[in-house]
């Protein structure tokens, strides 16, 4: 009984340190993804730059639904950018929705 105890103790322990770090914000989000090519601000880092990146403060970008943005987080947009598709490296339709918002915010 001893061992079962400790055991759900320490799980507790353990989903207590873990939890926590599952949700993302914002910011966390758009820093882990899209900072490094897009600007801490989203008018583009030199690399950026250097591959095209967009300006998130562009006219074309604030027009944008967010449903278009969020295809570009999730799939890549039309184009079907593969640097883009974050879908399949786990970030989720509901973080996207967040990367979306964050990204009309940085007018």
């Amino acid at each position: 009984m001893k061992k079962v105890i400790l055991a759900v103790v320490v799980l507790a322990i353990a989903l207590f340190i873990v939890l926590p770090n599952l949700s993302w914000t914002q910011e966390d989000l758009y820093k882990a993804k899209c900072a490094g090519c897009h600007g801490a601000d989203g008018k583009g880092s030199a690399a950026g730059k250097k591959m095209g990146a967009q300006e998130f403060s562009s006219p074309a970008v604030q027009k944008m639904p967010d449903a278009a943005i969020v295809d570009y987080i999730e799939n890549g947009g039309p184009q079907k950018k593969a640097s883009h598709a974050f879908a399949s490296k786990g970030v989720s339709a509901a973080d996207a929705a967040k990367l979306a918002i964050y990204i009309k915010a940085l007018k």
